[in-house]
């Protein structure tokens, strides 16, 4: 061999070298937070929802379908992985017009449940358009704000695009009926505004628009059961059996779980039925009943370092779309966590908001995975990029 193929090799296996050692250093920075969290609050979420639906005789089915949209979520979440997360920033009012025409579509074609279509079926397979607009939302606000250069706070005009672009979703949801899902947008949506810093004299206007419409809105939006749930939410006792029920049992399910809980599958109000809509909305109060306070610290704490995680994600991105686009992720699930804690306590309204990672359904579980994947993808790409 000669002197020169011999160099050859040697500058080869110099070279694999450096990108084995590349990859691994990659790895060893990689930052999990994030996805471990994750799992773990989606397997006490499967250990919590076979409990709760054990008397109903569905558990295994719940159980392996919850598992079927996790496998989806976790394939997704490898494919978000594998681009860069400005992709989203181009194909941002791609994804936010084809989401629209989703809620367009589930108006006239959608499928019916319990008086809402909120669903586009195809045979057995359905998924729900308004928990995907989430996180199109916050992707088409990002793409929004990292385009404009408003640096002195922004003016009543300056938000008029943004405002429509919100309310349009916000309207279409509202008509399925979906108030919870609806509510969620919107407060991302003006949290969102917030941060991106408005003018005093907007701030003024918008709260006297807010003061007019919130009565408004009241009296001619609100379906009559939604008008029961705010008025029952002041006086759960005025309609004990009726529009109070929800909230006084959930509230006896919660407190009944003293320190330490009654014990796994051992909760007398999922498992007697007292409790509505517990494998979904009131999910958290099967966890309190059966493992009392100590159990729902752990929740909390969870979802705490989660959320932290979140905001650290956004303060360390080195880019404006992938700062908003952080921190608008963020956002949502602390909206969805807070007003689900908040009504499930009796504290807020009930208005169907999920708890994410624990509450079943497929469109809400892919969504939130989809979401932990491209803050998973901004917090990574940094190393490689």
């Amino acid at each position: 061999m000669s002197h020169a193929s011999t160099e050859t090799q040697y500058l080869l296996e110099d070279n694999q070298n450096f990108k084995l050692g590349s990859y691994e250093e990659e790895f060893k920075k990689f930052n999990w937070n994030l996805l471990i969290i994750e799992v773990i609050l989606f397997g006490i979420g499967i250990w919590n929802l076979m409990s709760a639906t054990i008397v109903q005789g569905k558990s295994m089915g719940l159980y392996r379908t919850q598992l079927l949209w996790f496998g989806i979520g976790m394939i997704l979440t490898a494919l978000v992985l594998l681009v860069h997360y400005s992709a989203f920033s181009r194909l941002a009012y791609v994804i936010y017009f084809a989401n629209l025409i989703c809620l367009v579509l589930v108006l006239f074609i959608g499928k019916s449940s319990l008086g809402a279509k909120r669903w586009l079926g195809f045979g057995n397979f359905g998924i729900q358009p308004s928990e995907f607009m989430k996180l199109s939302m916050v992707i088409c606000l990002a793409k929004f704000f990292e385009s404009d250069r408003n640096l002195g706070g922004y003016s009543f005009r300056d938000l008029v695009l943004p405002t429509v672009l919100l309310i349009i979703p916000c309207g279409l949801i509202a008509m399925e009926p979906d108030l919870g899902t609806g509510l969620i947008i919107m407060l991302v949506g003006l949290s969102m505004f917030l941060f991106m810093k408005i003018q005093a004299k907007t701030l003024l206007i918008l709260g006297i628009c807010a003061a007019i419409l919130l009565p408004l809105s009241y009296q001619f939006v609100l379906k009559p059961y939604q008008k029961q749930r705010l008025t029952s939410f002041i006086d759960p006792m005025g309609d004990p059996k009726g529009s109070g029920w929800n909230s006084l049992q959930s509230k006896i399910a919660i407190g009944s779980g003293k320190l330490f809980g009654k014990g796994y599958k051992k909760g007398t109000q999922s498992q007697l039925n007292f409790l509505p809509e517990h494998h979904t909305d009131f999910i958290f109060s099967v966890f309190g009943e059966e493992h009392g306070f100590v159990g729902c610290a752990i929740i909390v704490l969870l979802f705490f370092a989660f959320l932290l995680n979140g905001l650290s994600v956004a303060y360390q991105s080195n880019d404006k779309f992938g700062l908003l686009l952080a921190f608008g992720i963020s956002l949502t699930f602390f909206w969805q966590i807070f007003i689900n804690l908040g009504m499930v306590m009796g504290m807020l309204p009930i208005v169907g908001v999920p708890l994410p990672f624990l509450s079943y359904g497929g469109s809400s579980l892919v969504t939130s995975l989809f979401s932990v994947a491209v803050l998973t993808n901004i917090a990574n790409k940094k190393l490689m990029f």
